[in-house]
């Protein structure tokens, strides 16, 4: 889940406070959750929100801080025992080995389509068990994406889990990963997993028709940032 909304660089601890009561009504349903700074909460309140977060045992916490901070990402691993996953902003392995050999990453997130394909994330998913980290695709795309991230997932000793984007607040729009093909049975989730692809090819079917019927005057989507009361940049 989202840890916090737009947050100032140093901030009220109360801001903490609703973050930490977030997850102890899930853990209180008998769940598990990771809590996903999204790189928008700054040191000096990352660090508050990791100790603060750490009694409840999330799952992990993802991006404490942006992937461009990796001494200060270190800095807060040494900090707390809760694991720290972060990846979807690396694109490439070399991105990725300095977190590896910082010893500051315990789940890597990489984005298939910005790391470069199947091929690539096998390799970076190669590194990660050299350095005993686990893999957790991150994949809040459409099933094409999906579908070539279950194909790695299936093949990876050290695959922890996979995002994927059915039933978000962002497919608020009418389409989810079940459009666009034409047999979205295969996403069908039962006791936390999905099946293995078994098709031709990726295992999905696309529906030709109704991609270029959205497609249609489709507009291009624009990152949304949170900026201060001066205008800052606070995260995007």
């Amino acid at each position: 889940m989202n840890g916090t909304g737009d947050t100032a660089w140093l901030d009220s601890p109360s801001v903490l406070k609703e973050v930490v009561e977030r997850l102890k009504t899930i853990k209180a349903l008998g769940m598990d959750a990771a809590v996903d700074f999204h790189g928008r909460v700054h040191r000096p309140m990352a660090k508050q929100l990791a100790k603060a977060l750490e009694p409840h045992e999330p799952l992990f916490i993802e991006e404490p801080l942006l992937s461009e901070h990796i001494a200060a990402i270190k800095q807060v691993s040494e900090l707390t025992s809760v694991s720290i996953a972060l990846g979807e902003r690396l694109y490439s392995r070399w991105d990725v080995r300095p977190f590896l050999e910082a010893g500051c990453v315990d789940i890597l997130q990489p984005d298939i389509c910005h790391i470069g394909g199947i091929s690539e994330m096998r390799r970076v998913a190669a590194m990660c068990e050299t350095y005993d980290v686990a893999v957790a695709p991150h994949c809040p795309l459409g099933p094409i994406a999906l579908a070539a991230c279950v194909h790695v997932d299936a093949a990876t000793p050290n695959f922890a889990i996979q995002e994927m984007g059915i039933g978000m607040h962002y497919n608020n729009t009418g389409q989810d990963i079940t459009s666009y093909i034409s047999n979205p049975d295969v996403w069908a989730v039962r006791d936390g997993h999905i099946d293995i692809l078994t098709g031709p090819g990726l295992g999905i079917e696309i529906d030709e028709a109704q991609v270029r019927q959205l497609s249609e005057d489709a507009k291009p989507w624009t990152s949304p940032e949170f900026r201060g009361p001066c205008g800052e940049l606070r995260e995007w």
